[in-house]
């Protein structure tokens, strides 16, 4: 199993640079960030911890471009696999969006990996003219059409949301046109047989109890539908519990995704250090 982090960017906390290369030369197999292009002022969309229209941190209101975030990573790291946890592919043109991963994919030598979300704030989806009801349609939609122009060389798509006739666009992801693309939702049965439709595993939400369940039920759909190998599980993780991780070991979890502090670039880097240690990365 694989350990990774996700730092929660503002304009107002550490870089996600040097968070990246410390987690890097910690050894840590990833690196993550989040994504909201803006929040209403004014909405009916419940955040999913609260219940509320309250927001539990003000990261929300001030998040930076992932992909840019991703870009600036990448230029100062050699081995990380630089993901979201998650994006948010609906709130964007999906032709630009797809050059945009395409070349953070190529320029950091094949380490783009799409961590994706139908979108919990469906007041900030409609400000990207996404119906809320609509949005699962949307997203399987702008995934299809990505893939299009990341693995043909003319590539073509018509749907509700996407259409666009035969077209070129480089570049291509280093691994054979491919983006390795999860699912960030709550492990209901609807949500699995999605994952198991149209991408490559899932990351479990914060907080998900019986995750072991869930990924043994995703390992048996996978199977059902005739899927090749075992879905890739990314669980979002607090503090290292020993326990939990071998738990998770056992039952499919490939990945835990640890959250970081909201605290001072020197703070942010030493706790990276101390929770290497305590999973027993080696550095490098």
């Amino acid at each position: 199993m694989r350990y990774g982090v996700v730092l929660f960017t503002s304009d107002r906390g550490v870089s996600p640079a040097e968070v990246a290369r410390a987690a890097e030369e910690a050894g840590f197999h990833s690196f993550a960030v989040p994504e909201h292009t803006h929040i209403p002022v004014r909405r009916e969309a419940a955040h999913p911890g609260t219940g509320t229209g309250e927001l539990p941190d003000d990261r929300y209101r001030r998040t930076l471009d992932p992909w840019v975030a991703l870009a600036t990573a990448a230029s100062v790291t050699q081995r990380i696999a630089l993901s979201t946890a998650v994006a948010l592919p609906t709130e964007h043109d999906p032709i630009s969006l797809a050059k945009t991963i395409a070349t953070l994919d190529h320029l950091s030598g094949g380490r783009a990996v799409l961590g994706t979300g139908f979108g919990w704030n469906t007041d900030e989806l409609a400000d990207h003219g996404i119906p809320g009801g609509r949005r699962r349609t949307a997203l399987r939609e702008y995934l299809d059409a990505m893939r299009a122009l990341w693995s043909q060389e003319e590539a073509s798509y018509e749907g509700e949301f996407v259409h666009f006739g035969p077209s070129w666009a480089w570049p291509k992801p280093v691994r054979d046109g491919h983006i390795p693309v999860l699912l960030g939702a709550g492990g209901t049965e609807r949500n699995l047989a999605w994952v198991v439709q149209h991408a490559d595993g899932w990351i479990t939400t914060p907080g998900e109890n019986d995750v072991e369940d869930r990924v043994r039920r995703l390992r048996e759909l996978w199977r059902e539908a005739g899927r090749d190998g075992a879905p890739d599980v990314i669980a979002l993780a607090g503090k290292p519990d020993p326990g939990t991780l071998d738990a998770w070991a056992e039952c499919g979890v490939t990945e835990v995704l640890f959250g970081l502090p909201d605290a001072p670039a020197e703070a942010v880097t030493a706790y990276i250090s101390r929770l290497a240690t305590r999973v027993g990365l080696r550095a490098g």
